[in-house]
């Protein structure tokens, strides 16, 4: 990439920084040039450039542009570290707990293990709780995340930043060992750093400099503490130089995406069309909503398989976790005797990492009679953290109804009675022991998909939920590594002897991994997880009226919701143009007939035009 002006003053710059601009402007890329000639120039042999990011897969390719883009040399990739903020903050908890009162020995409690140990209280509170009653849960799920650091030394994800700052404000000598190690520090996304990891940007920079990274349109993270006057702030802090890319376009270059993206910020578009981006209508019931979107899929892939390439990348982008399931099973079962089309569907992961616990437990062996007991537990569990930060009464009295007919189980063993004939045990029991007459062969592969294939076919309900869950992991595509420890566990031990931890072990890993896998074919995600992303095209889809007797009777899974203009506030407005300009060659909006999206009407009052 050619440098413009504006780029190569910010190579000049010798102090804090602040650096603007939308997508593709190239804000990464400058900071990626100036990491490596700081590297060459003024660091000690001992020091690095730190590159913090929010998302793994930001963290992976600014990785791969490292490497590949800009090809920085060998010996200079080495003296830039790119990492997570999370991951950043826990190696500062890790080594110095201790000196704000965590005990020395301290665990990460991952995002089900939170859920699970959370779930008591949250199941308190309705989905329509009160804005007091809100208040209240927030407050006894924040003392519990504290009980369960400073007693059991279980930290949650959300205390990272909290924990990390406390120690830097409080430990002069840890910050100097931060900044001997990190003379610089540059901070991407920081528009949407919330309360407490500016916190901890502002003890950082008390002895580094500081090279933050923002986009002030794509601040999307407010409903979690990111603040639209975090780049005031930084400006009042530090005094930095300030550089604005806003006009530049690096990604999309050729194209009016970005354009499109602004125009729909500002809530008025200036032009009749937009190069890259075309905008359809689809019938708005369900069997040619689904084919309207199937289609346009085909031919998107099309014309990407036949550029040659074979790493192209297309997006399908829906605003809501439930359309992007729907979405991912119509793909795996078109409508009207459609090809399937192969994808990848970017769920939450709370409820797979779960199921998958539960499979990779039963692939253990049984060594003691503690062995049901702990698959009950499993199941329990999984129905009480699969729902991630809220827990429906449903999967609550599902969680409480295992345990309880366990309970009962036990003691009419105790009591030398059979299992009561309508407990809901019966046919847990009976896959589980349909499970532990199955002859393991070794194979990973071929020994989870067949303990996956008995509680698919299982007469228990909540085992046919867990083997349905459990496909969206696709553990064992996750690379050779995984695959190999669990091959390594059989041939040392003749049997899966630590399967579950294993597992376990994996996911814990993945939260820190910076490697990720880029994406490559057809991806379903919701808009929200596309941020940081990019892909060649774009398509983004949105759900329709429900109507009776002519009249909108619901208005689910839409960009804005129920597709009123009183809803678009500023965060949809930015969430909608973030989906937008992920894309480097097209962007494909389909809206329903009759009711399309009122961000695409042509002012922020709103019109009776077609889009």
């Amino acid at each position: 990439m050619e440098l413009t002006r504006r780029q190569l003053d910010i190579l000049a710059a010798t102090s804090h920084m602040l650096v603007k601009g939308g997508p593709g402007s190239g804000k990464t890329t400058v900071a990626i040039i100036k990491a490596a000639d700081l590297a060459q120039r003024q660091l000690m042999p001992e020091q690095r450039v730190l590159f913090l990011s929010f998302a793994r897969a930001t963290v992976s390719r600014v990785l791969q542009a490292i490497q590949y883009e800009q090809k920085i040399p060998a010996a200079l990739q080495q003296k830039i570290e790119v990492d997570t903020y999370h991951s950043f903050f826990w190696r500062i908890l890790k080594s110095h707990g201790y000196l704000i009162g965590l005990p020395r020995s301290i665990a990460i409690m991952t995002p089900p293990e939170a859920s699970i140990a959370l779930s008591e209280i949250r199941s308190e509170y309705g989905r329509k709780a009160t804005k007091e009653e809100k208040l209240e849960r927030s407050t006894r799920e924040a003392a519990e995340r504290e009980r369960l650091a400073k007693i059991e030394g279980r930290i949650c994800f959300d205390l990272f930043a909290l924990y990390a700052g406390k120690i830097l404000a409080e430990s002069e000598r840890v910050r100097a060992l931060v900044s001997n190690r990190y003379p610089v520090i540059v901070l991407d996304e920081f528009q949407d750093t919330n309360g407490a990891q500016w916190y901890v940007v502002q003890q950082l920079g008390k002895t580094s400099v500081l090279h933050a990274l923002a986009d002030p349109e794509q601040r999307i993270y407010g409903w979690i503490g990111a603040d639209p006057q975090r780049l005031n702030h930084f400006i009042e802090a530090f005094a930095p130089t300030c550089n604005d890319l806003s006009d530049d376009n690096h990604r999309s270059n050729g194209t009016d995406i970005a354009v499109f993206g602004n125009d729909v910020l500002k809530g008025h578009f200036r032009q009749a069309d937009y190069r890259g981006v075309e905008r359809k209508l689809y019938p708005a019931n369900d069997g040619q909503a689904y084919s309207s979107l199937v289609t346009e899929v085909y031919n998107a892939r099309k014309r990407l398989a036949e550029t040659g390439r074979r790493d192209w990348c297309l997006a399908v982008l829906v605003p809501t976790k439930k359309l992007m399931q729907v979405v991912s099973d119509v793909f795996s079962e078109p409508p009207a005797g459609m090809t399937a089309i192969r994808h990848v569907s970017s769920v939450d992961m709370e409820g797979p990492i779960l199921s998958a616990y539960v499979i990779a437990y039963l692939l253990q062996p049984d060594p003691s009679s503690d062995h049901f007991a702990r698959f009950v537990d499993l199941v329990s569990e999984y129905f009480q953290g699969r729902g991630g930060g809220e827990i429906t009464k449903g999967d609550m009295q599902a969680s409480k109804g295992v345990r309880s007919a366990f309970e009962e189980f036990i003691a009419r063993q105790g009591a030398g009675k059979q299992i009561r004939a309508n407990s809901i045990l019966v046919n847990l029991l009976s896959s589980y022991n349909e499970v532990r007459q199955l002859v393991l062969l070794g194979d990973p592969d071929k020994d989870w998909i067949a303990v996956r294939r008995i509680l698919k076919d299982s007469s228990c309900p909540k085992l046919r939920d867990i083997a349905h869950e459990v496909r969206n992991v696709r553990l064992l595509e996750r690379g050779t590594v995984l695959r190999q420890g669990l091959s390594q566990d059989w041939r040392d031990n003749g049997y899966y002897r630590n399967a579950l931890e294993i597992i376990q072990h994996a996911f814990l890993q993945e939260h820190f991994a910076t490697t990720a896998k880029p994406e490559a074919g057809v991806v379903v995600m919701n808009m929200h997880k596309a941020k940081g992303k990019q892909f060649d095209e774009v398509i983004i889809f949105e759900g329709w009226p429900r109507t009776a007797k002519r009249q909108i009777v619901a208005n689910p899974d839409r960009i804005v919701q129920s597709n009123l203009l009183s809803n678009a506030d500023d965060e949809t407005r930015q969430n909608f143009r973030v989906a937008i300009t992920r894309a480097k060659q097209k962007t494909l909006i389909l809206t329903p007939q009759g009711d399309p999206c009122v961000l695409l009407l042509n002012n922020r009052v709103g019109s009776s035009s077609q889009p």
